[in-house]
């Protein structure tokens, strides 16, 4: 397996893991220091928050990826073949247009931030864009999501084969 295929098929948990890890890691450690030492880090409560924004994004491109993110599979496996292949179709369309939309929108978002040198709250050198960068990233990273499954279903409905309309939670 190549380098880039295991970044393709593992991406998302990496980044959700690390962000995860790093949230629980300053949570627990400054609730042990309020409670034992009192004392805490004044952006303890800041940069956790910050940190579910990449979180939240990653893991809806990482729904996305695996069929389970807003779907409506049980009025779906009941069509005819032709109206599953335009349903997902018309999925991938809806999906890489609020995509754009948000990607777009988010994206200046991160240019204020950037351009007003925000800083996280609580800290003196780490700015807010830093975490904003998340919502274009994830959503560009859905998009591509998207494409790929699309890709997928083109190729099964050209040869026939049956449409993966959800799987596991694995991912499997």
């Amino acid at each position: 397996m190549s380098v880039i295929r295991w970044i393709d098929q593992n991406i998302e948990k990496i980044i959700i893991l690390i962000c995860y890890v790093t949230m629980a890691g300053i949570i627990f450690v400054e609730v042990i220091r309020r409670f034992a030492f009192n004392e805490q880090a004044a952006w303890s409560s800041t940069v956790p928050i910050y940190l579910f924004l990449w979180v939240t994004w990653i893991g809806c491109a990482y729904n996305v990826k695996i069929r389970t993110h807003l779907r409506f599979d049980e009025m779906r496996v009941r069509l005819p073949y032709n109206l599953q292949f335009a349903c997902l179709i018309l999925d991938a369309v809806l999906w890489i247009t609020f995509a754009s939309i948000v990607a777009v929108y988010s994206t200046e978002q991160v240019y204020l931030a950037y351009d007003n040198f925000a800083i996280v709250q609580g800290t003196d050198d780490v700015m807010q864009w830093w975490f904003y960068m998340a919502t274009p990233v994830a959503w560009t990273l859905l998009t591509i999501r998207v494409l790929q499954n699309l890709h997928g279903d083109f190729q099964k409905w050209k040869s026939g084969d049956e449409f993966t309309i959800a799987v596991n939670m694995l991912g499997e």
